[in-house]
């Protein structure tokens, strides 16, 4: 679904017109992608949370020439996904059964006594 079939569709089920819908929107994403710039965590419960995440420093050996280069600490937006929103996707599994047989008791062997001398 690209940006306008969901403008298209956040419309229909909100009753307002497309461009209402279109402006919504834009001011929610621009609303997200300014308290990311802040460095704050903008949630919405059920649903998920984007945030900001640290990525360190790290080494990587260039494929082309097998140099090895340093790519600096920087930090990258990243989404967590909600109970609710997970449950959507994918409904929880069932717990799973656990059925535990008893062992089969085999008779015992008789055992022959040595005789004393």
């Amino acid at each position: 679904m690209n940006k306008n079939d969901f403008i298209r569709e956040v419309a229909t089920k909100a009753d307002l017109t497309l461009k209402d819908a279109g402006k919504a929107l834009e001011a929610i994403l621009a609303t997200i992608q300014e308290t990311l710039a802040k460095g704050e965590k903008q949630q919405f419960v059920g649903f998920g949370a984007f945030e900001v995440r640290n990525r360190a420093e790290r080494k990587i050996k260039s494929p082309a020439t097998g140099e090895e280069m340093l790519i600096p600490a920087t930090k990258i937006p990243a989404f967590r996904a909600g109970k609710a929103l997970k449950e959507a996707v994918a409904p929880p599994k069932p717990k799973p059964v656990i059925i535990i047989e008893t062992p089969k008791v085999l008779p015992a062997k008789k055992r022959k006594h040595k005789k004393k001398k």
